[in-house]
């Protein structure tokens, strides 16, 4: 299965961060239209309304563009902090044109210059911010001497308007600063979770990669050992002198040393794939069945049994790969090692399939609970320690989940799940 598709965090920064400017954009446009409309008969205070609503419709027609820009591109911009500047850029020249129609630097939302340049100092390089900063004050120093003026005669009624146009301009700007800053301050928070999510997938991959390469390794070199033993185990059941049961117990050496040489010649044959070029699909049931089977065989056939539980139906299919398989077999060999007897059950619904393994043992401690599957146990620490690990990193390579806990009525539950869709679209090559 190729991997999935994934955008760095610069291109999800970016991205928010214009999808935040957009609805920002659009709250001024409504203002703008509404103050336009509304101000003559509200406030009796008269406005250039067409030249204002002409800008308000420039600035909804860029708000549209770039609404439709950041839907449609996967990557908004090839540099994210340009992008950002110029968005920034027009608000600033939107913002000043309509103060330059509404009374200049004498307008109270004069300080509407301020958010902008807020966010820059959040979202930009120093160097940008400066320019942003530039910017905003030349066109709040151009204000001050070139603007169309309000024509108010009382002044007593001009500044109590003034006072509280300053007062809607605090809020306003409060409002928008604190908004913007609490919605990237949740991001940065999510992007850092993710990054270290992915820290601590890179550092289990190493070890598994570690633990692949002295697999491979102890394959090449178990071979020669293995073949002698299996030499001397011919030899000695042609030996008259020993009885009906040391040959009974050569003819388990023998199947167990068989055993062994097919492990290691599969480890062999898929050393350095990352996957095997020809894997057979089948239906989930008969796989199960085969590999509790022959599983049930290699360990003197236990106290366990399993069984379906779906909801009806044909059971789904599933790509059986032998990493996949090894997992299942951990699993059983774990849950055998805690106490039998031991119980697996197959289910699905409309998006995963689930096979949860049961024991009868103690259960998992706290401890185990938090380290099992992320890091491995001392040696000998109840059997599961590298085993949980490599059947981890096998469940998560198919897109699926492993979870472990406790049984109310006791003993310890390992539950696999795969998601069905990538099971039902996942082919047969990296």
């Amino acid at each position: 299965m190729p991997p999935p598709r994934t955008e760095s965090p610069d291109t999800v920064r970016v991205a928010a961060t214009l999808r935040r400017l957009v609805l920002a954009r659009w709250w001024v446009v409504a203002i703008a239209v509404v103050l336009s409309l509304a101000a003559p008969a509200w406030l009796d205070i008269p406005l250039s309304r067409w030249p204002l609503l002409a800008v308000a419709g420039v600035v909804a027609i860029w708000n549209v563009i770039s609404q439709r820009r950041t839907k449609s591109s996967a990557d908004p911009a090839s540099d994210g902090s340009a992008e950002i500047f110029s968005q920034l850029c027009f608000d600033l020249v939107a913002l000043s044109a309509l103060l330059f129609f509404s009374g200049g630097a004498t307008n109270p939302l004069v300080f509407m210059l301020l958010p902008p340049v807020a966010i820059a100092a959040l979202t930009l390089p120093q160097r940008l911010v400066v320019g942003i900063a530039l910017i905003a004050s030349v066109a709040y120093s151009i204000l001050m001497v070139s603007f169309i003026p309000l024509p108010l005669a009382d002044p007593a009624r001009a500044a109590a308007l003034h006072l509280s146009g300053m007062w809607v301009t605090f809020v306003v700007s409060v409002v928008i600063i604190s908004w913007f800053i609490l919605r990237m301050t949740e991001a940065l928070r999510q992007r850092d979770a993710e990054l270290a999510a992915a820290r601590e997938q890179a550092l289990r991959d190493e070890r598994v990669l570690a633990l692949g390469t002295l697999a491979a390794s102890a394959a090449h070199e178990l071979g020669t050992p293995l073949a002698t033993m299996a030499v001397l185990a011919d030899e000695m059941e042609h030996d008259a002198r020993l009885g009906a049961e040391a040959h009974a117990d050569l003819q388990l050496m023998r199947e167990q040393i068989s055993y062994c040489k097919r492990i290691i010649t599969g480890l062999t044959e898929r050393a350095g794939a990352g996957r095997s070029e020809h894997v057979e699909r089948m239906a989930s049931d008969a796989w199960l069945q085969r590999v509790f089977e022959d599983w049930c065989d290699l360990r003197g056939h236990p106290a366990a049994e399993w069984g379906k539980v779906g909801s009806g139906g044909t059971a789904p299919m599933l790509v059986a790969e032998p990493t996949l398989e090894h997992g299942l077999l951990n699993l059983l060999d774990n849950a055998l090692r805690a106490g039998a007897p031991v119980h697996v059950e197959l289910d699905w619904d409309a998006t995963w399939l689930t096979i949860t393994v049961r024991d009868h043992g103690p259960g998992f401690s706290v401890t185990d609970l938090h380290r099992a599957g992320q890091e491995a146990f001392p040696a000998h620490a109840r059997g599961s320690g590298v085993g949980l690990l490599l059947t981890r990193a096998a469940i998560e390579r198919q897109g699926g989940q492993l979870s472990l806990g406790n049984a109310p009525e006791g003993g310890a539950i390992a539950q696999l799940r795969l998601p069905r869709e990538s099971m039902s679209t996942m082919r047969a090559h990296g």
